[in-house]
């Protein structure tokens, strides 16, 4: 078996790590023929060199080719990934920056940025999916666009054959089996909630990869892992033990809020730094002799996202050796978490395999994380209204919902803020 894959948004300085994970695990995915796509012909040709370099240097015998032609380029895939940043790193500078002049959180997915991503980003994809429904209607679309849920649910919404994939999951799996020296395939983790807002209420150790029961390990991994597990979530130790989960460090925004607001004012955003970054990484992979990922684009973000892209894309495609597997990823409630409307979409471990992808039954989400889970989902279901028909009044209704504004005055202040600064790429403004 032979796939084509695509990738929309190849041009991406990250897509290197991408391409060295389908090198490395060509026995799980054979792909015969990988497509970047882009519009931005000159960084295409870089990122389409050095992929075609590291694929030579570790003996991948698929092809590699680049497109700025979209409809020529999801012909006939199997898959299609999407990893698309509408505005590049310039918009991400002010989705990070104007929120904070209003005394906001400034991040790219979570708050008022990461609704102005959102309405910049659905049109868009949307857009790009109905293409590849026309090409082939039988592709798998595969999201890690930012904000994956709202992504995700626009899609499914829109009748497309897609899950969304975020590397938070794929993390915690890693470093949890790091901690205790196994390999990442004997944990598993009851990892619930919505896209960059989930917890880890539960890690289970396998017997053998795949296998029913286990044993239950969180207490073992907060009692004698618990300072570093916190220091990687920038969360307070006795908070965690006291609450006996692993929050995803997108928590913070939320529990500490204003801590990080003041980080924030100080420090710089984050785009910044991934601005230099990227600089760098281009050089970087101008030079012909440059065959291997760089180290530097470890710190560009999106650990393990390859290796969680081989994962899903295996199962999905019927060549990873089983019939099913069970992975995190974005999809459907469908009646999984009672109390949100059939059509959120929710981040859980599901049974993922060639007919689709089935979300796994949960025990009842403690009230702690509920309401959170309920306010950012009503949230998200304004944004994507917002996204989809536009107009200032759905912006409001959308920041007025969201737990971390849900002022008036604050709320018009940033529509005004992000409408002033996102007018180029919205129709309807």
């Amino acid at each position: 078996m032979s796939l084509k894959l695509a990738i929309v948004g190849g041009g991406s300085t990250y897509t290197p790590e991408l391409i060295d994970g389908f090198a490395r695990l060509r026995d799980r995915l054979p792909i015969g023929e990988l497509v970047l796509i882009d519009p931005a012909a000159e960084r295409l040709e870089l990122i389409g060199g050095l992929a075609r370099r590291i694929f030579a240097k570790q003996g991948h015998p698929g092809t590699i080719t680049t497109t700025q032609d979209l409809d020529a380029g999801v012909a006939d895939a199997d898959a299609v990934l999407l990893q698309l940043r509408v505005g590049g790193q310039a918009a991400r500078g002010e989705d990070e920056t104007w929120p904070l002049e209003c005394g906001c959180v400034g991040q790219e997915t979570t708050g008022a940025g990461g609704l102005a991503k959102a309405l910049r980003t659905v049109p868009v994809v949307l857009s790009i999916a109905e293409k590849v429904r026309r090409a082939n209607p039988a592709a798998w679309i595969v999201d890690f666009t930012n904000p994956v849920g709202i992504v995700t649910r626009a899609l499914l919404d829109a009748g497309h054959k897609a899950v969304g994939l975020c590397n938070v999951a794929i993390g915690f799996q890693r470093k949890f089996a790091a901690h205790l020296d196994v390999a990442p395939e004997l944990i598993r983790l009851d990892h619930v909630g919505l896209n960059h807002l989930t917890w880890e209420r539960g890690v289970t150790l396998l017997d053998a990869p795949g296998a029913a029961g286990g044993r239950e390990v969180l207490p073992e991994l907060l009692g004698g892992f618990g300072p570093q597990i916190a220091e990687d979530l920038l969360l307070p130790l006795p908070v965690i033990q006291r609450l006996g989960v692993v929050p995803s460090y997108y928590l913070r925004y939320f529990y500490q809020h204003d801590e990080v607001v003041r980080e924030l004012r100080e420090k710089g955003s984050r785009a910044g730094q991934v601005a230099a970054i990227e600089r760098e990484l281009l050089t970087m992979y101008a030079d012909p002799a440059l065959d291997a990922k760089p180290e530097l684009l470890g710190k560009r973000g999106g650990a393990f996202y390859s290796e969680a892209a081989v994962q899903l894309l295996a199962a999905l495609l019927g060549t990873g050796g089983a019939a099913h597997d069970v992975q995190v990823v974005n999809t459907r409630n469908d009646g999984i978490l009672p109390f949100l409307p059939d059509d959120a979409v929710i981040e859980v471990p599901a049974e993922v395999g060639a007919g689709g992808v089935t979300a796994l039954p949960q025990r009842p989400v403690e009230p702690l994380y509920r309401g959170l889970i309920a306010a950012v989902t009503a949230y998200e279901e304004l944004a994507l209204a917002a996204a989809l028909k536009g107009g200032r009044d759905r912006v409001f209704d959308a920041l007025l919902a969201h737990p971390l504004i849900g002022q008036l005055d604050l709320a018009e202040q940033l529509t005004d803020r992000l409408l002033a600064h996102n007018g180029q790429y919205l129709d309807w403004a």
